[in-house]
């Protein structure tokens, strides 16, 4: 069995630039800090001229007595041009479903980084716009948001800019008028508080503040993780945590106090993260969740809705990226009769991998 150690995985990373953060070695030992298991294999494909190398990174995490979920987050990883689900890559789900099935696995949830070449297999069911891989089927949770917002910051600060709204562009430059200033540093404790405030006023859920610790201790020796605090007289009115792996940066966790919010230090803050990530070599800054509709519904109900991603979605539109939809969830069922139960199971729709 391909099961490789830490230091293989991240060997195996290093050699395939561009893989989402949360496949990297440090994001499943994050994971491993607060109930999962993880498991990391590699795969070689070598028959006549064909070469290929490709491996995931899957979370398990015990699900009813004795038995657990599985989950790929944003995977599996290879090669550039590779489709995981077609014939080729077959012994390196069954290698997948053999350290499942000895795991206890009822399901495996796969939630592909990329959408995978619809034109490749032909002996496959459709679902909407997506057509589901041979041994999958749509999956019934999203763990990861649907849909996300990519803006590309290979360019200057004046191109970035141009292609912003102009509301959002008039919001930066009065922010910083409004002596708001932005640093970075290592202050978990005031970042946690102002979490908790946030998510109490706009009712999400938080984190404990030993998992922001450890992700920022994880990541940040590597100038892959960064904190970026906003204040106003010295006072904090807004934080957020970016992370960046290669080509990508993504913005995941983000908190502002209910004080001076009129002075604008979101939209200050994440121009001063996307000026770090392009500083970094980043390419695309990945603002994230915003709800799964269309354009057309997301332009002529924004204006009217703040629940959900709604209010984030008026934020983050702004920003002048695009948007980018991904492909899955599929699931493997390996216990039909437990993935009936998880319809039910609604404990499970509390997990939160990023």
């Amino acid at each position: 069995m391909p099961i490789v150690s830490l230091a293989e995985w991240d060997a195996f990373i290093h050699e395939h630039p561009g893989s989402h953060i949360l496949q990297t070695g440090q994001w499943g030992e994050l994971k491993s800090n607060f109930g999962w298991e993880t498991h990391r294999l590699i795969h070689d494909i070598n028959s006549g001229l064909e070469s290929a190398q490709f491996g995931a990174q899957i979370l398990f995490r015990p699900f009813l007595s004795g038995w657990s979920v599985g989950y790929i987050p944003k995977g599996p990883v290879g090669g550039p041009g590779i489709n995981f689900f077609e014939n080729r890559c077959k012994n390196f789900w069954g290698e997948i479903d053999q350290i499942s099935r000895n795991r206890r696995t009822a399901f495996l949830i796969v939630e592909p980084d990329d959408k995978p070449d619809k034109g490749s297999n032909t002996n496959k069911k459709q679902d909407g716009e997506n057509v589901v891989p041979d041994g999958f089927q749509p999956g019934l949770l999203n763990v990861q948001p649907k849909q996300s917002i990519i803006i590309n910051i290979n360019r200057s600060d004046e191109e970035i800019m141009g292609a912003m709204k102009q509301k959002t562009r008039y919001n930066i430059r009065l922010a910083e008028k409004q002596e708001v200033l932005v640093t970075t540093g290592d202050d978990l404790g005031s970042f946690y508080s102002l979490m908790v405030q946030t998510g109490d006023r706009d009712g999400f859920g938080v984190h404990s503040e030993r998992y922001y610790r450890q992700a920022y201790e994880l990541f940040h020796p590597s100038l892959k993780c960064e904190l970026f605090f906003a204040r106003y007289m010295d006072e904090l009115i807004g934080a957020i945590m970016v992370f960046a792996n290669d080509s990508r940066a993504w913005y995941f966790y983000g908190a502002s106090s209910n004080a001076h919010r009129n002075r604008m230090p979101n939209y200050l803050l994440q121009w001063r993260a996307i000026q770090w990530a392009r500083e970094h070599g980043c390419l695309y800054y990945d603002l994230w969740g915003i709800p799964d509709e269309s354009m057309e519904k997301l332009e002529s109900e924004f204006p009217d809705r703040s629940d959900g991603l709604w209010g984030v979605y008026r934020f983050k539109r702004g920003f002048g990226g695009q948007i980018q939809r991904s492909s899955g969830p599929w699931d493997r069922v390996y216990s039909p009769v437990l993935y009936r139960l998880f319809r039910y199971y609604t404990r499970l729709r509390r997990l939160s991998l990023s």
